[in-house]
């Protein structure tokens, strides 16, 4: 069984960094495209950052220039940099990963981030 843990959420005033961990039980990394996810309360789960195996990455406009998602396939890591954040991105971000042989997602349980205005 694949488990995803997140770590490293927390309170954080508004214009501050926090540093997301997602670390994953056994090696799904090295072939699987990881994703950070958030959700706002009342709002809909949306993606924010993904990296593929080959270390590309894409990141919602949002978040550009801010955000910086990275991997370590040696420890079976991901993680999300966030730098300069708002008081809107308040919310529960989640780690997911898409393994492409064979074809599954696995989620987190999700860390929650609470920026202060």
């Amino acid at each position: 069984q694949v488990q995803l843990v997140e770590s490293g959420g927390g309170l954080v005033q508004a214009g501050g960094s926090l540093r997301l961990s997602c670390a994953a039980s056994r090696s799904i990394f090295s072939d699987s495209v990881m994703s950070w996810y958030r959700q706002a309360p009342g709002k809909q789960r949306e993606l924010v950052a993904t990296i593929t195996s080959g270390r590309t990455t894409s990141y919602v406009d949002s978040v550009k220039g801010r955000f910086t998602i990275s991997r370590n396939n040696a420890k079976n890591t991901v993680y999300l940099q966030m730098n300069s954040l708002k008081p809107d991105e308040t919310g529960v971000y989640y780690c997911n990963a898409v393994s492409p042989s064979p074809l599954r997602t696995y989620w987190g349980q999700g860390t929650q981030v609470t920026v202060s205005s």
